[in-house]
């Protein structure tokens, strides 16, 4: 029988995507239940590995983890799981909201120990602020930190025009919330949790805000649950005060633009570039927007067989990007 090191080891590796490792430790397995006696018992360990192996050759990218909490049936349409490895050194943010996440980390890290006490971790967030501004992300980092499966709940599925069934998928999701200990993530969160006094509101939306207020009320599962919006306004009030922490993200300062553009250009080679200046050229815009800026001047680079990127391509690739701030981002 594995020891119980070795199950968690399989565990983690298997979290982490690492199939090199796992499949190291099957066969330690395997090798220790021959040494038992166990013969048939060993052999078959070996021919799942070995069948194993193949097919993880042949049929997917290496280092991908099979995903265990794959959805299935009716759930497969209504939530999207990936296996985040970005980590919070990975967001240029700042010091307030990278403080709280910290916070939330290490609260989740110490889950048992809170428990004990009677008291529970932040682990209900309500993520508000401009689009590109680092909201996705922080859902995929807070999965990645904890080393757990990331959820987006997909709301073009969730929502029907169906009278009652949104409610009900709504409820499905839920109870997956329960089942499995993740990061669920519902973006563009406005789309349930308007204003129930709005002149264009309809009964069914208002039925599901109130379902949702009422589930994630009643929610004592050990997943983390993320919500986040770029129109905070729009946000029933009542929604506000299911949350164990409120986030509000805002455009890049002086200091993080710098750093977000020193990060992207870090591996090419550069003129004597007056920072300051650029961080001017750059403010209103968002960290996405500053990201595709810097990888446009990159890639115009590369085209023409420039070795050097200079301070007036990138200023103009970052007025470019502001000539596009009416049109909406699609990176929150």
């Amino acid at each position: 029988m594995a020891s119980s090191e070795q199950l968690k080891a399989l565990l983690q590796s298997h979290i982490e995507g690492d199939n090199s490792r796992f499949f190291s430790i099957a066969m330690q397995v395997a090798a220790h239940e021959a040494k038992l006696g166990h013969g048939k018992l060993a052999e078959e360990l070996r021919s799942m590995i070995d069948a194993a192996k193949s097919y993880s050759t042949t049929r997917q990218p290496l280092n991908r983890p099979v995903p265990i909490n794959q959805p299935r049936g009716e759930l497969s349409g209504l939530l999207e799981v990936s296996y985040p490895k970005t980590r919070l050194s990975d967001m240029v943010l700042d010091g307030q909201v990278e403080s709280k996440l910290k916070r939330i980390i290490k609260e989740q890290r110490n889950f048992a120990k809170i428990r004990e006490h009677g008291l529970f971790p932040r682990r209900k967030l309500l993520l508000v602020g401009p689009p590109g501004t680092g909201k996705t992300m922080t859902a995929s980092v807070l999965a990645g930190e904890l080393g757990i499966p990331l959820f987006l709940v997909r709301l073009d599925s969730l929502i029907t025009k169906f009278m009652g069934e949104t409610a009900s998928k709504l409820r499905q999701v839920f109870d997956a919330i329960s089942d499995n200990r993740a990061v669920f993530f519902f973006d563009e969160f406005d789309a349930i949790g308007s204003q129930r006094g709005l002149s264009n509101d309809i009964g069914e939306i208002r039925r599901v805000l109130n379902s949702f207020l009422q589930m994630i009320e009643q929610d004592g599962s050990n997943s983390v649950i993320i919500a986040a919006t770029n129109h905070q306004e729009l946000l029933d009030y009542a929604v506000f005060r299911r949350f164990d922490d409120v986030i509000e993200y805002g455009l890049p300062q002086t200091s993080n633009i710098v750093t977000v553009l020193k990060s992207k250009l870090a591996n090419f080679k550069l003129e004597r570039l007056k920072w300051k200046s650029l961080a001017t050229s750059a403010e209103g815009l968002s960290y996405a927007d500053i990201c595709r800026a810097a990888e446009e001047a990159i890639k115009d680079a590369i085209i023409h067989d420039r070795a050097i990127i200079s301070e007036t391509e990138l200023k103009a690739t970052l007025e470019d990007r502001k000539s596009m701030r009416i049109r909406p981002s699609d990176n929150k």
